[in-house]
């Protein structure tokens, strides 16, 4: 846990100041999920939605919108579909707006639906 955290809570700080350097554990904490849009169909896509426990992920059209200040990193995605999904980086997600947080993925044409 960030030893800045753990301080403030000492003091009793309900809000503290943005760390002035990278905290060293934040390496190893796990980011929202980044999505291959070159391996996702809209099959694909369906079954992500359905596996996802916190409702981050729908599907609109030929797009997956995935929204990253649901998603509670639980890594189903990951898991159900490695080759489209890839453990992510980005955990400071901090924006001015909610649309911000909103991705949209294209999805490819699916081979198995057929003409």
């Amino acid at each position: 846990m960030p030893q800045w955290f753990i301080r403030g809570l000492r003091r009793g700080v309900v809000t503290t100041r943005y760390p002035a350097r990278p905290e060293p554990s934040a390496r190893d904490l796990p980011g929202p999920p980044a999505f291959r849009a070159g391996a996702l169909s809209r099959h694909a896509a369906d079954a992500l939605v359905q596996v996802c426990p916190s409702r981050a992920l729908t599907r609109s059209e030929d797009v997956l919108v995935f929204d990253a200040g649901a998603c509670t990193v639980a890594g189903w995605c990951r898991e159900h579909s490695p080759e489209a999904v890839a453990p992510g980086s980005e955990f400071e997600l901090a924006t001015t707006t909610r649309q911000a947080l909103l991705k949209r993925i294209p999805l490819i044409d699916d081979p198995e639906a057929g003409p």
